[in-house]
């Protein structure tokens, strides 16, 4: 679920990158161009455990692997010929990830304790009653732009409710409403233990330290023994969010 809590001018060109970590959470990883004239947030909602507190989902700083996707989508080069406020609470935790602030939001209510700016309108979390007991880690970016510009991705690890399956946030909120069908311009990547997630993804021609930057597996994002998947997302598809075999 890709949310935004004001409008953007653009939104284009999302990679996503998952697998599930060695501590038995997921890692994440989400791209995009984007252009904002105001400053705005994204929430990506998580279907973590309930009852997980707000220092549990890790905040990781991909400066130092800018071309991150740039990298994943060399290994398909053959296969694919085919800062937030206080308003009455505690303040939340503000993390410091290179081009962005995040924050992770334990509850729906725990929204009050960011900035209004930064919120989704309460009837965007009505027309979605499956999220009411998810977290969100909510990101902005520390300089807007009216035109799209490319910045480093962002990377956080969070503990997932259900370790059998991987999860993508696909789910589209541009203008405060949710729309039954959305335009959709999605690369998605995962590193998974099923022998293949299901017969739409594609495997990469090699392992993945034949094509990845060594930052990659550095930070512990990428298994460089695995091959890698690959599924796109394009078109005007139904709204909701994507899922993967994880075992």
């Amino acid at each position: 679920m890709c949310c935004f809590s004001g409008p953007v001018e653009h939104v284009s060109g999302t990679s996503i990158y998952t697998r599930g970590s060695p501590r038995g959470g997921q890692l994440l990883v989400y791209e995009m161009n984007v252009a904002a004239r105001e400053p705005v947030a994204m929430v990506l909602p998580l279907p973590v455990p309930m009852g997980t507190g707000e220092g549990a989902v890790r905040f990781i700083n991909l400066e130092r692997a800018p071309k991150f996707f740039a990298h994943m989508r060399d290994g398909f080069v053959v296969m694919t010929r085919g800062s937030f406020g206080d308003v009455g609470a505690p303040q939340l935790a503000v993390h410091d990830v290179g081009a962005f602030e995040a924050s992770f939001v334990p509850r729906i209510v725990d929204f009050d304790r960011l900035d209004s700016r930064f919120r989704l309108p309460r009837q965007a979390w009505d027309a979605l009653p499956a999220y009411a007991d998810w977290g969100f880690a909510v990101f902005k970016l520390k300089s807007v732009s009216s035109e799209p510009r490319p910045v480093h991705p962002m990377a956080f690890e969070f503990p997932r409710r259900d370790p059998t399956q991987l999860f993508f946030p696909t789910v589209h909120v541009h203008d405060g409403r949710v729309h039954r069908r959305a335009g959709f311009d999605h690369a998605l990547y995962c590193q998974t233990r099923a022998v293949v997630p299901d017969a739409v993804w594609t495997r990469s021609e090699r392992e993945t330290h034949v094509f990845m930057e060594e930052s990659a597996f550095e930070l512990g994002l990428v298994d460089a023994q695995a091959h890698c998947f690959k599924r796109t997302l394009v078109g005007k598809l139904p709204n909701e969010d994507t899922w993967a075999a994880d075992g």
